[in-house]
């Protein structure tokens, strides 16, 4: 298990990195041979808030998890928490799609509350949106997604010509997504 732990407006400590490591592990735990790449873990101070966003890519599925504190040990313990938790919650899931034997379904965290599994009907479409997709730049984008009042906007790129989609992140900012086939 490969963990890459960068920071921004951080010293990365050996003391820290290795703290990182260890509760990174209690993630991994839940993953009996998948194919994981390499976790990634940013942590940031800003403004006195202690960032922490951890990656983890697991044969082809992506857990992510971010929390911010006063503390950045605090901020680690919960961001793997919230981990712990998305795997909790869609464990039914993970475990078809990692395909059996890769995913232990009988771990439970010891001090976490036991967690309903999702059932197929949670995740019913209840609306199908057709519309006409005009060539525009990313910033004509997110000016149009702005206009409709809408987190998200999916749009033919004109200096690419492929589908990309842009969305309002929690920080205020602006991404861009730009699909790889």
């Amino acid at each position: 298990m490969a963990i890459t732990v960068r920071g921004k407006n951080i010293e990365i400590t050996p003391a820290l990195k290795d703290y990182v490591a260890k509760r990174v592990g209690k993630v991994t735990k839940y993953f009996d041979g998948a194919s994981m790449g390499e976790i990634t873990a940013i942590l940031t101070v800003n403004k006195g808030r202690h960032i922490v966003e951890v990656t983890v890519p697991i044969n082809g599925i992506l857990l992510r998890g971010e929390e911010a504190t006063t503390d950045m040990y605090a901020s680690i313990d919960l961001v793997i928490e919230k981990l712990e938790k998305q795997i909790e919650k869609y464990k039914t899931k993970l475990s078809r799609k990692l395909k059996t034997g890769s995913f232990k379904t009988d771990l439970v965290p010891a001090a976490a509350p036991a967690v309903q599994t999702v059932s197929e009907d949670e995740f019913n479409i209840v609306k199908t949106k057709r519309f006409a997709i005009k060539p525009m730049n990313a910033d004509e984008a997110v000016m149009q997604m702005n206009l409709i009042n809408h987190d998200f906007f999916v749009f033919m790129n004109s200096d690419t010509e492929e589908v990309n989609v842009v969305y309002r992140r929690k920080d205020g900012q602006y991404g861009l997504i730009e699909p790889e086939f």
